[in-house]
């Protein structure tokens, strides 16, 4: 009896043994994953000096021969694991990241073993990539003729909506970058608020616009940007980026005064909404980014409020067309479909991101997403009302997630934040808001309950006494 090639393929001993190695590790790296989770919650947030000391395993030449692939990955959980800052367990304050939501972690693992180039040619990748944008762009309230795109984070979901900004107000003005370049191009003015975050900044740069370039508008006592002080002027070469969610505060630039003009004189506005606009798929937070809608490019994040694990973010422009200029690609070789992934974004190849966005999406549907930024919103306000009550100085209104308190002096509220990161209970940050150094906490990861937030306020205070005395 003759067999195909196909059969000789599924029962040779070397590639049935192969599969067998390859089930027995995803296995149990899985084992020792749940095992890492569920170790999380008695671990310091912040790892402990002997943990990362003991990172010196890792540090040695190339080896000159392979070893089995149990042990790489037993080494990597003992010198790892013990070394890792845990943002997934509801007590991580810093940066404002989210931890890993229960669905899209799960989905990534699975999405891990699937391991789709959704950048070409993959159809389950494809097919609920398309799913995951259409349900951000309805869930942020955008206009649902926008298109989306995932990437790997808001520096470069900001990047890709300057660049669409970027050529599409020259194609406006009879000039095609990608027939002719950047340079002798028509000059474009730069718009920002005073306090523009560096992603935006470094993706300008990175765009082709230097920081003499950037016009600089004076901002309010929580960080958005005056519409009083917004220029009138502006014209048809006018590139504006306006901001939802001030990385220190949380206030929103105010988009109903400012958009409609810009646009109207023929400008572009990109929001890069990292975190803040989310606040927009919120009932009881929307108004505070009100209007939004109503720009021509948007940058936010999924591994932020969402949970979503890294990195991921996302990218919408209101006209296809625009971002299809910007980005789309071609070679004999591709026979994908113009609205593929890879012609959306800088990336050709890349891994099927949304498929976690879209398990966190379906596991909490509209209600459940709006429950997340409202219920951690809510633990800002009481981590703000217990310190305050306590004696710190919260030095902006609680608009969002985000919380600046400052414990006295500088010196007293940098040592305080040194002995919180020892501490281990949580981990917040510093940064400095008006001239001030101040600890930052970001409430931002769908594990964290009240409980987390009254331990935290605890070991804050406690911390804070420990530094007086």
């Amino acid at each position: 009896m003759t067999t195909t090639p196909l059969e000789r393929v599924h029962t040779n001993p070397v590639t049935r043994a192969r599969t067998r190695e390859r089930i027995g590790l995803i296995t149990e790296a899985a084992r020792r994953a749940g095992s890492y989770a569920a170790n999380s919650a008695h671990r310091p947030v912040h790892p402990s000096p002997d943990a990362i000391a003991a990172l010196d395993a890792f540090r040695t030449p190339l080896p000159e021969r392979g070893r089995d692939a149990r042990e790489v990955l037993a080494e990597l959980d003992a010198f790892g694991s013990p070394a890792t800052t845990v943002v997934n367990d509801g007590r991580y304050f810093g940066y404002v990241v989210g931890g890993t939501e229960p669905a899209s972690q799960a989905a990534g693992i699975l999405a891990g073993a699937w391991d789709q180039n959704v950048g070409g040619g993959s159809p389950v990748g494809q097919a609920i990539d398309a799913v995951a944008c259409a349900w951000v762009i309805e869930a942020l309230g955008l206009p649902s003729t926008a298109v989306a795109a995932f990437n790997g984070g808001a520096t470069v979901a900001n990047l890709t909506g300057i660049i669409a900004g970027r050529d599409a107000l020259l194609a406006r003005a009879g000039w095609s970058v990608a027939e002719r370049g950047l340079q002798g191009a028509p000059p474009l003015r730069v718009v920002v608020g005073e306090e523009v975050h560096a992603s935006a900044l470094k993706a300008l740069r990175l765009a082709g616009f230097g920081a003499s370039q950037i016009e600089r508008v004076p901002t309010d006592a929580e960080g958005a940007i005056r519409a009083d002080a917004f220029p009138r002027a502006t014209d048809h070469l006018t590139l504006v980026l306006l901001q939802a969610g001030n990385v220190n505060t949380g206030a929103s630039d105010p988009f109903e005064a400012i958009i409609p003009g810009v646009r109207e004189r023929g400008g572009w506005v990109h929001v890069d909404g990292a975190f803040g606009l989310w606040a927009a798929a919120s009932p009881a937070l929307a108004h505070q980014v009100a209007g939004v809608e109503l720009a021509d490019s948007w940058a936010t994040d999924a591994h932020k409020w969402l949970s979503v694990p890294y990195d991921s973010g996302v990218v919408i422009v209101r006209d296809p067309q625009d971002l299809h200029r910007a980005m789309s690609g071609d070679a004999p070789y591709i026979t994908f479909a113009a609205d593929a992934p890879m012609n959306k974004g800088i990336q050709i190849s890349q891994r099927a991101r949304a498929i976690e966005t879209w398990a966190m999406l379906s596991a909490h549907g509209r209600e459940g997403l709006a429950s997340l930024i409202e219920r951690t919103c809510a633990h800002a306000s009481r981590f703000a009302a217990a310190l305050a009550e306590a004696g710190a100085e919260v030095l902006a209104p609680v608009r969002l997630n985000q919380v600046l308190v400052a414990f006295g002096d500088e010196d007293t509220t940098l040592a305080t934040i040194a002995a919180l990161e020892a501490d281990g209970t949580c981990w917040a940050g510093t940064t400095v808001w008006k001239g001030r150094r101040a600890m930052r906490i970001s409430v931002s990861d769908a594990a964290t309950t009240a409980d987390d937030v009254d331990a935290s306020v605890a070991a804050m205070l406690r911390c804070w006494a420990g530094v007086r005395r």
